[in-house]
């Protein structure tokens, strides 16, 4: 699942491409929208909220969309052969340009005054403009019972970060993902280092050993069996999480030492 980084930077190719532009083609290809149609209006904005992507006309219609695992959009110029499938796909067009969002993980529509009730759950965006970290810890440390690794890509707790920041981050401060919140000496640290890592790697792309080398970028994730660039342990993968086929964590066993180790 794409990172609140990937997202972002998506939203904003959106809005360039979609931005003050009046929608001259909608098409919806999904069944519970399939007669929409936002000919005619134009479109506002786009933006990203954590992971979500709003797309917003001036007459406040929001088409929300999230990637999911395997979602993506494209723009096109008139012409410009499509590089995936259309048959699940969402069809907006300016005149000569079209954004086409594949294989989204969900697609709705909904009137933009209604997005607290959508998108309420959500706490601050670290790449948006209502970020709070302040608000962000009160949130990690709510229950301390919960596993690190689990509370901290929980998207009430902030928006925007998923397993590679997590994985990232908790290398870094030398934290087991399994280590429980109440036993993390200092979450604002944490907090503090998931918001630098993302705010630096906004525009991709992603780095956080310093190193800008290609497979040399990142400390652990994605690395499972290999050396720990620190150490040399072999880096392992577990899940967490109620859904653990998409929480995986990738560690260092030596650097984090597990609870109680």
């Amino acid at each position: 699942m794409p990172e609140g980084d990937d997202v972002h930077r998506v939203a904003g190719q959106l809005h360039h491409a979609l931005a003050g532009r009046t929608l001259t083609r909608t098409d919806f290809r999904v069944p519970a929208l399939a007669n929409a149609d936002l000919s005619g209006q134009a479109v506002g904005r786009v933006r990203a909220r954590g992971k979500h992507i709003l797309i917003e006309t001036h007459a406040g219609q929001t088409v929300h969309t999230h990637l999911k695992m395997d979602g993506a959009w494209h723009v096109y110029r008139e012409g410009e052969q499509w590089r995936s499938p259309g048959h699940r796909a969402l069809i907006l067009s300016v005149g000569d340009v079209t954004a086409v969002g594949f294989a989204l993980g969900f697609v709705r529509l909904w009137p933009t005054a209604d997005e607290p009730a959508h998108l309420g759950h959500l706490g601050p965006d670290v790449l948006g403009p209502d970020w709070d970290a302040v608000a962000a810890i009160r949130r990690l440390t709510e229950d301390p019972a919960r596993e690190i690794g689990v509370a901290m890509i929980d998207q009430w707790v902030m928006a925007g970060p998923g397993n590679v920041y997590k994985s990232e981050s908790l290398f870094l401060r030398g934290l087991h993902p399994k280590t429980l919140v109440g036993d993390v000496a200092d979450p604002a640290a944490l907090v503090g280092l998931v918001e630098r890592l993302m705010k630096a790697n906004r525009w991709g792309p992603r780095i956080t050993t310093g190193d800008t080398r290609p497979g040399r970028r990142l400390w652990v994730y994605g690395r499972a069996g290999a050396p720990c660039r620190r150490c040399g342990t072999p880096v392992e993968q577990i899940a967490q999480g109620e859904e653990p086929a998409d929480r995986v964590t990738y560690l260092c066993p030596s650097c984090q030492p597990s609870p109680g180790a």
